[in-house]
C-alpha cells in the first residue's frame, strides 16, 4: 500500500502540470482509480512478466560475471536474433615530407562483425498459486532458480566457446599431473607461471593493449597455480581480490577468474575446442582462456517469460523462458585471444 500511494505521489507530480490539475486532485484521482476491482490476473499479468524478465536478465550476469569483460553488443541485436557491428577499415598510410603529387587515393574498405545469437530455453515449471510468490523476490527467485542456474551455466559454456580460439594456441609446459577432464586418461603437463609470463610477452609482442587482460582457468588449473606461489607471492596474487566481479588475483598482468570447466580440447596437431556436451576422449585437454577485453564480444537478444495461468490440467500456472544471447572473438584475425591447452606428459 505504501509502495502504491508513494508511485501515485510520483505520478501526480509528472502529470499534474501537464494537466493544469493541482497535485491533490490528480493524486487522489489515481488513488480511487486503484481501488477499481479488475478481473482476477488482469492487474498482475504484466507487472508479473516484467519482474521474471528483470530477474532472468540480472542472473545471466550475476551468475557468469567474466562477461561484463567483453564488449556488449546487447545495443546491435537486430530483431533480437543477430549482432552487427560495422567495423571501419585500415588506416590511411601517411608520409613523411611528401615529394610527389597527386597522392595515391585509396578506398576504404569497412567490414562488419556479425552473429547470430544462440536460443536458450528452459523446461516448463509448475507453480502453485503464484499469486502468492508474486510479493516475494526471494520466493519467486527460489522457484525458478533452477532453470535460470540452468540457463545461465549453459549460455556461459557455449560464450565461452565461442571466445576459445582455433589459432594463439599455447601448451603447458609443467611436471606430469593427471589428467582432469571427464574422459581423459594419463598425464598432462600442468600449467605453470613460465606459461602464464610466457602468454604475457606473446601478446605484448602482438600489440594487445596491456589494460584489462584477464584469463579464465579451470578449478583444476587454477590450484595448481595456487599451489606454486609463495606465502608472501600468495599475498601480493590475493591483493588484487574482487569477489563481486569474479577476480581472485592478479599476476602478470592478467585478472584470474575460475569456473568448474572453461575448454576442452583435442589432442590434434592443432589443437581443436570441442563444443559443449560433445563425447569425450581419453586424449582431451583441459584449457585456459586469455582476453583482453576488447578483443571479445558478447550480446543478449530477446529475453522473454512464458505464463499459461490456470491451467485446467496442472491445477496451477505454468512458466518457461527464451533467452537469445551468443558472442564470438572480436577481430577477424583472432588477435587479443588466446588459449593455454594442455600437453602429453609420460
Amino acid at each position: 500500500m505504501l509502495f502504491a500511494f508513494a508511485f501515485n505521489a510520483t505520478m501526480a507530480s509528472v502529470l499534474s502540470p501537464i494537466a493544469g490539475l493541482t497535485f491533490t486532485s490528480v493524486f487522489v484521482g489515481l488513488n480511487v482509480l486503484s481501488l477499481i476491482p479488475m478481473p482476477h490476473g488482469v492487474a498482475l499479468m504484466a507487472v508479473q512478466k516484467e519482474i521474471w524478465v528483470n530477474d532472468i536478465v540480472e542472473a545471466l550476469y550475476k551468475a557468469n560475471p567474466f562477461l561484463n569483460f567483453a564488449q556488449n553488443g546487447d545495443g546491435y541485436v537486430l530483431n533480437g536474433k543477430v549482432v552487427h557491428i560495422p567495423q571501419a577499415g585500415a588506416s590511411p598510410s601517411v608520409s613523411k615530407n611528401r615529394s610527389s603529387l597527386p597522392a595515391t587515393v585509396n578506398k576504404r574498405t569497412d567490414t562488419d562483425v556479425t552473429f547470430a545469437l544462440d536460443e536458450y530455453t528452459s523446461d516448463p515449471v509448475l507453480i502453485p498459486n503464484a499469486d502468492n510468490y508474486e510479493l516475494s523476490y526471494d520466493k519467486r527467485n527460489s522457484v525458478l532458480a533452477n532453470s535460470k542456474s540452468a540457463i545461465s551455466e549453459l549460455m556461459a559454456e557455449w560464450i565461452l566457446r565461442s571466445w576459445s580460439p582455433a589459432t594463439n594456441i599455447v601448451r603447458t609446459t609443467g611436471a606430469a599431473v593427471a589428467a582432469h577432464t571427464p574422459s581423459a586418461t594419463g598425464n598432462r603437463k600442468a600449467i605453470t607461471w613460465p606459461d602464464i609470463s610466457a602468454l604475457q610477452k606473446t601478446m605484448n609482442k602482438d600489440s594487445v593493449d596491456k589494460a584489462d587482460r584477464f584469463i579464465m582457468l579451470d578449478s583444476d588449473m587454477y590450484q595448481m597455480l595456487v599451489d606454486a606461489l609463495s606465502e608472501s607471492q600468495y599475498r601480493d596474487f590475493s591483493a588484487g581480490l574482487d569477489i563481486a566481479n569474479g577476480i581472485l588475483g592478479k599476476r602478470y598482468g592478467f585478472s584470474f577468474m575460475e569456473r568448474s570447466t572453461v575448454a576442452v580440447y583435442g589432442n590434434e596437431t592443432t589443437p581443436v575446442c570441442k563444443d559443449p556436451g560433445a563425447a569425450g576422449a581419453s586424449a582431451d585437454n583441459a584449457a585456459a582462456i586469455a582476453w583482453q577485453k576488447m578483443s571479445v564480444i558478447k550480446a543478449v537478444g530477446t529475453v522473454d517469460f512464458f505464463e499459461d495461468l490456470k491451467n485446467p490440467q496442472y491445477y496451477g500456472d505454468v512458466y518457461s523462458t527464451l533467452v537469445r544471447a551468443g558472442g564470438r572473438i572480436y577481430r577477424n584475425d583472432g588477435k587479443g585471444v588466446y588459449a593455454i591447452v594442455e600437453a602429453a606428459s609420460t
